[in-house]
């Protein structure tokens, strides 16, 4: 087995996959470099000499500038490599035309036929507070609603948030979007919205954003008009799980929608995790699914490659939008565009955005993206969509959530126990992590390193079968249920 990892061809550095110390020898499966000081597994080092100012390559682009000469074998972290990264730019579309196959597999899962036509993973009745100032009364409701419940039902689940009061224009816009639509998500049998009464995100609005169709599964209760909210809460949930009783179908995979989110990612991220689930959604869209991927900043340094897979001029378009409308809510706001990685992602490895950029979009395969939707809306469209949110994890898989994924599969180097409204399969880039972790994670993709991505992709493929099928995931056993709303505006 190999030291160290070439991405790709012509690359000047190398990942560890094993910690190293000074003057042990490498083996890169090319050549053996003899180390000039100690580097950590996950971390870089130089193949060649690269000169102060050169670009520094990796996945077969440049993850930033050298800042002093570096040496064969010497660490290359954040002591010589800084950002390449600056501002908003002008981009050409150049197409690539590298088709994905249509899925050869034959797997399916059993799932919720709603009827509308869309399949849930899970048929639960969710609680949606307009405004923070019920979200512990709606969380009293699931609790009390949940216990008489089970077996009916899934589950009975509040999702709290401190917005929708003091909030103004598109801000509050935003607020309402986000919470109309995962009153639309097919995981939900029904939704219970509790309102206060006196807020800015009044119930009749948020009702109106939700469409017709959806409404006969909406129940409605405002707190200040109730004299048990409590009670009568619980009545309307009853209510609710009577609606949405029904059986699990066996359905294709063409049924799934897939939303792809990394987190605590290191310097295996994008040689494991990241490409393993790329490989799962081109899975998906080759079966006639839907993936949703985001996570805007984190495509910085790795943009031009995706817009290079739109599906027409119009997509290309819309993805520079995306792409150059949040690089300037960045300069807006005062801040470098490259303000990224986390101190967790460097302590793993990765050095700059164009690095953690080009592990992260691994996450979207190679399937053409033929949509791009904003913030809190809908996908439309099977195949792959591009959605504009942060790359807060908990913001970005609120809005994956939204947006529509049934099944979010969650990559991550250093480990997280969050979990979010629909199930979400995390993925541990190295064995180490799952080992300790077996609490908070689902699936070991480190095993590609040993046996490669073949035997990987079926166990994987299996355990999202499974998942959608029933059985929980970690965060679900851990009560893991959270959603976060993007704050952009004035606060009053």
């Amino acid at each position: 087995m190999v030291d160290a990892v070439i991405v790709r061809a012509g690359d000047s550095v190398a990942t560890l996959l094993r910690d190293g110390d000074i003057g042990d020898r490498i083996d890169t499966g090319d050549a053996v470099l003899t180390l000039t000081q100690a580097v950590p597994r996950g971390h870089k080092i130089a193949l060649d000499a690269i000169a102060p100012g050169a670009d520094v390559t990796k996945y077969g682009y440049s993850i930033g500038r050298a800042t002093d000469a570096i040496a064969p074998g010497d660490h290359v972290h954040s002591q010589n490599l800084s950002t390449g990264l600056a501002g908003t730019l002008d981009y050409g579309f150049a197409p690539t035309d590298e088709p994905v196959a249509a899925s050869s597999r034959s797997t399916t899962f059993n799932g919720f036929v709603r009827p509308d036509g869309r399949v849930g993973t899970r048929n639960e009745i969710w609680i949606l507070p307009t405004v923070g100032c019920v979200a512990r009364t709606a969380e009293r409701i699931a609790a009390r609603a949940g216990a008489t419940l089970a077996g009916k039902v899934d589950g009975v689940h509040a999702f709290s948030h401190p917005h929708g009061c003091s909030q103004l224009g598109h801000d509050l816009d935003g607020t309402r979007q986000i919470l109309a639509s995962l009153a639309c998500h097919p995981n939900a049998g029904g939704v219970l919205i509790v309102g206060l009464g006196c807020e800015e995100n009044q119930i009749n609005a948020l009702v109106e954003a939700i469409p017709a169709w959806r409404r006969p599964a909406i129940r409605t209760l405002t707190a200040q008009l109730s004299v048990d909210e409590v009670e009568e809460g619980i009545a309307l949930v009853e209510e609710l799980a009577e609606l949405a009783a029904c059986e699990r179908q066996e359905v294709g995979l063409d049924r799934l929608v897939l939303g792809v989110k990394c987190g605590g990612s290191d310097g295996l991220s994008g040689l494991t995790a990241n490409p393993l689930v790329g490989r799962m959604s081109d899975e998906v869209v080759g079966a006639g699914g839907r993936v949703v991927f985001t996570e805007i900043p984190e495509m910085f340094g790795a943009e031009q490659a995706l817009m290079n897979r739109a599906a027409d001029v119009s997509v290309f378009d819309a993805i520079v939008g995306v792409v150059n409308g949040f690089k300037q809510y960045f300069i807006d706001h005062g801040e470098p565009v490259s303000e990224n990685p986390s101190p967790g992602n460097v302590v793993g490895g990765i050095t700059t955005l164009e690095e953690k950029s080009l592990g992260a979009v691994q996450k979207a395969g190679r399937s053409p993206i033929v949509d791009v939707i904003g913030y809190g809306a809908q996908a439309r469209t099977d195949g792959l969509t591009m959605l504009e949110a942060p790359g807060n994890d908990a913001v970005s898989s609120t809005a994956l959530a939204a947006a529509g994924a049934t099944v979010i599969l969650f990559t991550t180097g250093r480990g997280t126990p969050l979990g979010f409204p629909v199930p979400t399969i995390k993925i541990a880039s190295n064995t180490d992590l799952a080992q300790r972790k077996p609490g908070w994670i689902d699936f070991d993709a480190g095993q590609v390193l040993d046996q490669g991505f073949a035997s990987a992709e079926t166990a994987l493929l299996d355990c999202i079968a499974a998942i959608a099928s029933g059985r929980e995931t970690a965060a679900e056993r851990n009560g893991e249920r959270e959603i976060a709303i993007w704050k952009r505006g004035v606060t009053l």
